[in-house]
């Protein structure tokens, strides 16, 4: 593993496990990096991933700042931006995650899904509807649009474990963004059975396409969160 990597593991664990007082900065980059033996620059790019994934905030002029909500271990924290699923999200407290195949198979897309890929209809896709369990409680339903040209190879097997991380390692494609729109909703019969929310309980609906850094989409998906279980965080600062 790279050093900035290991070092931003090793920093996700400390912020998890409390180790800073969350009512200040964190030590500055040149007081970190002495104590890891590595350049500055080093230490700045392993910062730099917590603060894409949303555990630390910069404020100019002030330092770096723990988000509380991301350390919390009672729901799961989304930053704004994030593209790399629930298993990368849930990185580091050591929470179990199973995934229950609800549905799967291969079929022609609809001319609305077909839109949102960019391909045509005669283009297979993968209709694929997972329950994630985290810690033997359901979190979230997804139901998950794939062309099966641009994604190919997946299995139960990968299914059961992160679709994300077979596409960055074994089909080693670079995920770079994502377009999303958030809506609160009332739950349907699919809801109230595998996530055991009653049919007043509200419903965090997640629908995005995502895409490669190419350009090209590879996903559209509805993701169906328990609102009890997840926070979406959007940081702002004014410089």
């Amino acid at each position: 593993m790279i050093k900035y990597q290991q070092i931003s593991d090793e920093m996700r664990k400390r912020l998890l496990d409390e180790y800073y007082p969350t009512d200040q900065p964190i030590p500055d980059e040149i007081s970190l990096a002495k104590q890891f033996g590595c350049s500055r620059m080093t230490m700045k790019r392993a910062l730099d991933i917590l603060v894409m994934e949303g555990y630390l905030y910069r404020k100019r002029g002030h330092g770096t700042f723990i988000v509380k909500s991301a350390i919390q271990k009672n729901k799961v924290n989304v930053v704004g931006n994030d593209t790399l699923g629930l298993s990368h999200l849930l990185k580091g407290k050591g929470q179990e995650i199973k995934s229950k195949v609800l549905q799967f198979e291969v079929k022609f897309p609809t001319q609305e899904i077909a839109s949102h890929l960019s391909i045509d209809l005669d283009t297979p896709i993968y209709d694929i509807i997972r329950l994630r369990i985290v810690e033997n409680e359901p979190y979230v339903i997804e139901q998950t649009y794939m062309p099966t040209t641009i994604i190919p190879g997946i299995n139960e097997k990968i299914l059961h474990s992160s679709i994300y991380n077979y596409i960055t390692t074994t089909l080693e494609l670079t995920i770079a963004g994502t377009h999303k729109k958030i809506r609160a909703c009332k739950p349907n019969q699919m809801d109230q059975t595998h996530l055991d929310c009653r049919e007043d309980d509200p419903i965090l609906e997640v629908e995005q396409v995502v895409y490669l850094n190419n350009g090209m989409p590879f996903e559209y998906s509805f993701s169906r969160h328990r609102y009890d279980k997840f926070e979406f965080t959007t940081v702002n600062i004014r410089r």
